[in-house]
């Protein structure tokens, strides 16, 4: 058997999640080969779009317009949903949770697209069947259309799913929970024209009531939810537990139709999808919730699914999984370059690992909270109660976007912001003002000085190869911060609140510098 390399990362895995790594590497200057089981692009929609702090990151690398379709920056809703319990979000100070109603086919293709503008080998139809590692690289078994062959990387990255063979292979243990208590079933539909409700664009079910739109509507006998979206025919699930034996019969929309009929206690008259597919129609039996005990076996590592699968309510599968790539990106290609310092490639484990946890957390107890059942109608009448409160609605969406994460980047007594996702701020450049989206599509470190004497530039001056700096301003009066040091990633390494930051905090910013992004270098650039 033939064996090729060797190449810097091999991926398992064209998802979202492979291929949002792809990019992120390619970005950072690293040649990533991605290999795919599947021929191409799978035609199932096995998400409807984004929500969290994911959305304003891919504004941040200039993806957010490309799947909108429209112009502007992304805006968050207005309402959402935490265990089939309204979030009226409007009356937030900050609202978190921002949302892209894009179907997972449409993420795919404008992630694949980027990654082919930057280069980036797609091999569809090529599946990993094997791996070993030693001290040095990893040699990948691999099977594509011409027949099995060897690649030899620096590292491998599995982004190949909940049934990851990589974890598989490398010995990672995946614990958790299985259970078949339920059965979901969705469906696109069509529906009479006359049910659907002119004020809220939900339905009204004869000898039921008002059901809202894009909403988990729970009942004593199970779940329902109504999705009109733009495009398309209108899509339709539900939920029961302890159905009774499915069998191995094949899902159809009149086995759907049954369903509402029990969850709702009335018909719904639903039949087949209109249009031009693909349609989706999909039975799902049980739940999965499992987190992998590591995320890295030496030279290999594991991002989204790969690593955790959890319920998918509240629809925080991909803002985690992204997420984990964009973290990942930048350190394995400083490991790769051969200037990360000690434990930043360590330091993704770390800091991704929590944050998947908390995700099984508020799924597990959203899925608590749509339970039938007198015990869990009381437990809802008790958070509805909590939930009258704003500070404990900003806290379920916090936890919802992700935007209560908070790595810890060491020092003491750092600037408030340390830890935390950079804010969006306006700044002033020689072009206009523009906001720190526009600054961050190339996925570099970036340091940004609003100080009088440009002290923290003149610091970081040290670092130029790898950190970006801009002198600036900034138009607000109060901005949140003097100066910031930001992560690829979008967090906040290092900040400053003093209009000229003293030897203490300058001090603070080599040491920061230092941590994240290796040593100095030996002499500065030519002014």
């Amino acid at each position: 058997m033939s064996a090729t390399g060797p190449e810097d990362v091999v991926i398992a895995g064209a998802g979202p999640n492979g291929l949002m790594l792809a990019c992120e590497l390619s970005l950072a200057g690293v040649r990533p080969l991605v290999i795919e089981r599947l021929p191409g692009r799978t035609e199932e929609n096995r998400a409807n779009g984004l929500v969290g702090q994911v959305v304003r990151m891919l504004d941040r690398r200039d993806l957010y317009e490309r799947l909108s379709g429209s112009a502007g920056p992304p805006r968050p809703g207005p309402s959402f949903v935490f265990g089939a319990m309204p979030l009226d979000l409007r009356a937030l100070d900050d609202n978190p949770l921002y949302g892209l109603p894009v179907p997972q086919r449409r993420i795919e293709q404008v992630l694949e697209e980027r990654a082919a503008e930057l280069g980036v080998e797609i091999r569809r139809g090529h599946e990993l069947t094997g791996l070993s590692q030693d001290e040095q690289e990893v040699t990948a078994e691999v099977t594509g259309p011409a027949g099995p062959y060897r690649l030899r990387a620096r590292y491998l990255v599995g982004a190949d799913g909940g049934r990851s063979l990589t974890r598989k292979l490398t010995g990672i243990g995946f614990p958790g929970v299985t259970t078949d208590e339920t059965v979901s079933r969705t469906a696109h539909v069509s529906l009479p024209p006359a049910i659907i409700d002119a004020a809220t664009g939900g339905l009204d079910v004869p000898g039921y009531g008002i059901i809202p739109p894009f909403m988990h509507h729970r009942t004593e006998r199970g779940l329902f939810v109504f999705a009109p979206f733009a495009a398309g025919s209108p899509l339709v699930s539900t939920t029961e537990w302890d159905p009774g034996h499915v069998g191995d019969r094949p899902f159809t929309v009149a086995e759907l139709r049954e369903s509402a009929r029990r969850v709702l206690g009335a018909d719904l008259p639903l039949g087949p999808p209109e249009g031009e597919g693909p349609h989706l129609l999909r039975r799902l039996t049980g739940r999965n919730t499992r987190l992998a005990d590591r995320f890295r076996e030496r030279r290999v590592l594991l991002v989204g699914d790969a690593a955790h699968v959890h319920a998918a309510i509240g629809g925080p599968g991909l803002n985690l999984g992204l997420q984990d790539a964009i973290n990942l990106g930048w350190k394995l290609a400083a490991e790769i370059h051969g200037w990360a310092p000690p434990g930043l490639l360590d330091s993704y484990e770390t800091e991704r690992r929590p944050a998947a946890r908390r995700v099984v957390m508020h799924t597990q107890a959203q899925t608590a909270l749509i339970k039938p059942g007198a015990e869990v109608t009381a437990l809802r009448e008790l958070f509805t109660e909590l939930l009258a409160d704003r500070r404990n609605v900003q806290r379920i969406a916090d936890m919802m976007a992700g935007a209560d994460v908070h790595y810890d980047m060491g020092g003491d007594d750092p600037h408030p912001l340390v830890g935390r996702w950079a804010p969006d701020l306006l700044l002033d450049t020689p072009s206009g003002q523009v906001p720190l989206a526009r600054l961050t599509a190339a996925a570099r470190p970036l340091l940004l000085d609003l100080t009088e004497d440009a002290g923290a530039a003149k610091e970081a001056a040290a670092w130029h190869d790898r950190v970006d700096t801009l002198t600036t301003s900034c138009p607000d009066p109060n901005p949140p911060a003097t100066a910031l040091l930001l992560r690829p990633d979008g967090y906040v390494a290092w900040a400053s609140a003093a209009a000229r930051p003293d030897s203490r905090e300058r001090g603070a910013l080599r040491a920061a510098l230092t941590r994240w992004f290796g040593p100095a270098v030996l002499s500065r650039p030519a002014r």
